[in-house]
Parts: C-alpha cells; sequence; structure tokens
C-alpha cells in the first residue's frame, strides 16, 4: 500500500501500522526523489487525534506520496485536544498564507446548531476559503464544512432539520458521468450525523454546482463546482465502525433525546457490535479526488 508522509510522533502513526497501512516518516521519505502531493487538513472537530487517523487511514489507498499539513484556528483554541499536541503537529493559517497546496481539507465542527456568522472562527474560515481559491488545487469539505463553504461561495443556507439524522443511509448517484463517484455502487450506505441539511433545490439552482449524490432521506450527500475546484460532503465516510455508537452513548448520558443510529445496529440492538458498512466506499471517494482532482490537476511546481 503506498506511503503517507507524516511526522514521526503523530499518534495516527502507530494505530495506521498496527492496521498493517502503510505510513511514510519523514525521516524516510527523504531519502525519495519525488515530489510528493502537499495536502493540508483544515481539523475542526474536537478530538483531533481521532480525526487525524480517520482520515490518512482514508487518504492511505493512493499510488502517491502524500505530504500531510495539520491546521488549525488560531481565533479559538480547542478544549478537547492537549496544548502538547497542537504545538508539536497543527501550525495556523498566518504560517501558511504564502504556501501552495495541491489539495486541501476541511473537517466538520460540532457548531452547526448556530448561525454562521456567530461561529467564533468564521471570519478566520472566510480567510481561509478566499485563501484557498488561488492556493489549492482543489478542496475536500465534510459536513459543517460543506455547509459553511457552500454558503460562503455561493450564499446556500443550511436547514433546520425536524430532528438528528442520525444513522447509515442509503445513496445513489445522480450523475453517474462524474470521476469522482467512479466505480461506486448503484447504491450505498454513509454515516450521517447531523442537525440541518443542505437542498437539493438549492444546489440545483446554482449552475456552478452540479449534484452528484443524495438520499432520499438525508437530501444532499455529494455536490461539487464544475471546476473540480470545490468538493461538498455532507456526510462522514471516514467514520469508524464504533464513532456513531460513542455519540449515541456520549448523548444518553447527558440525558439529551437521541434514538440509536438508524440502520447501525446489527437487529437494532445497541448491546451488539455494529458492522463497518461503509469502508469500500470511503476508500474509493477519497481516491478518486486524489486522483482526478488534485493529482491530475496539479501543476508539478505549485
Amino acid at each position: 500500500m503506498p506511503p503517507i508522509k507524516i511526522p514521526d510522533t503523530l499518534p495516527a502513526r502507530s494505530v495506521l501500522e498496527g492496521e498493517n497501512i502503510f505510513v511514510m516518516t519523514q525521516s524516510r521519505a527523504l531519502t525519495q526523489d519525488i515530489r510528493p502531493l502537499r495536502l493540508v487538513i483544515l481539523n475542526l472537530m474536537p478530538t483531533k487525534a481521532v480525526t487525524e487517523t480517520q482520515l490518512l487511514r482514508c487518504l492511505s489507498n493512493s499510488p502517491l506520496q502524500i505530504e500531510i499539513e495539520l491546521l488549525r484556528t488560531s481565533t479559538y483554541t480547542p478544549k478537547n485536544t492537549g496544548s502538547d499536541h497542537l504545538g508539536a503537529h497543527y501550525t495556523v493559517f498566518s504560517d501558511i498564507r504564502d504556501k501552495n497546496y495541491d489539495g486541501m481539507i476541511v473537517t466538520g465542527a460540532p457548531v452547526e446548531l448556530m448561525p454562521f456568522e456567530q461561529v467564533a472562527y468564521w471570519d478566520e474560515f472566510c480567510d481561509i476559503m478566499e485563501w484557498s481559491k488561488t492556493h489549492v488545487t482543489s478542496v475536500f469539505h465534510i459536513c459543517w464544512g460543506a455547509q459553511a463553504a457552500l454558503y460562503y461561495h455561493y450564499g446556500i443556507p443550511k436547514t433546520d432539520l425536524p430532528q438528528k439524522l442520525f444513522g447509515v443511509f442509503e445513496h445513489g448517484i445522480t450523475d453517474p458521468h462524474c470521476p469522482l463517484t467512479r466505480g461506486f455502487d448503484d447504491l450505498f450506505l454513509v454515516p450521517h450525523s447531523r442537525y440541518t441539511g443542505t437542498r437539493v433545490e438549492d444546489i440545483e439552482a446554482v449552475p456552478e454546482l452540479r449534484l452528484l449524490s443524495a438520499g432520499e432521506e438525508t437530501g444532499v450527500y455529494i455536490a461539487m463546482s464544475r471546476d473540480g475546484k470545490r468538493i461538498f460532503v455532507t456526510g462522514h465516510l471516514e467514520y469508524d465502525a464504533e464513532t456513531l455508537a460513542l455519540e449515541y452513548r456520549r448523548d444518553l448520558e447527558k440525558g439529551l433525546p437521541i434514538a440509536p443510529p438508524v440502520n447501525y445496529f446489527p437487529d437494532d440492538d445497541p448491546e451488539k457490535p455494529p458492522r463497518k458498512t461503509w469502508r469500500s466506499h470511503a476508500h474509493l471517494l477519497y481516491s478518486n479526488w486524489l486522483n482526478y482532482y488534485v493529482y491530475q490537476a496539479t501543476p508539478y511546481v505549485l
């Protein structure tokens, strides 16, 4: 399996190596005379180490060396990640403003019930979105990151759902000719965990956007700009098998009104360990993005 170049001390390294996923430390990468793809990940999730591992796992199925840089906000300091980890492995926007990247991933964030403008780092997010137009070949936005980018770039609002969309849902392909979903089954499963959504008609009303996938219960799942520079994904193919179970038990402990995730636990029994039914499409989506919209589109000299 091809290498992901990550810092020697990143916690994800030992996890991925334990899963027989080939990661390349910086010391080893220096011995290879090739230009790696340069990716920056704007990680807005509170449990940053978990998200790092999930995304690196999805990026592992590429034929190219990938160099990862981790980005955090400077206008908001996360409370669930230690300062040592942030200081050792993360940079801030002011430090990379003059750099160029082949690709960028923008994660979700637990702020979806807030108006965009009330999010503590909204102005910084907007600065990064504007910068990405000229400094990144293609940007892959996830969940809240997708909603926020659709709002910033196209003025598309998010919509409140009657209840939390929580579980593993079936989706289909709405545009069978797009390389991003090449190789996808006609029907496939994706985890979702959100209180807000994006309307299909709002995507279809913008000529610059293509709707690639949707679900009867989930609405828009994948959309993208027609030039391939911006990808919007409302679900979480990067999730681990147990991620929704952990969210479910966390909300139960908080006394929140939460039903078990749909189509997730075997026989809908929360006592049974969940099965991961979206792994193959996770690897396919990320490898298609890297191949067709990053590697094939990026200049050799950034």
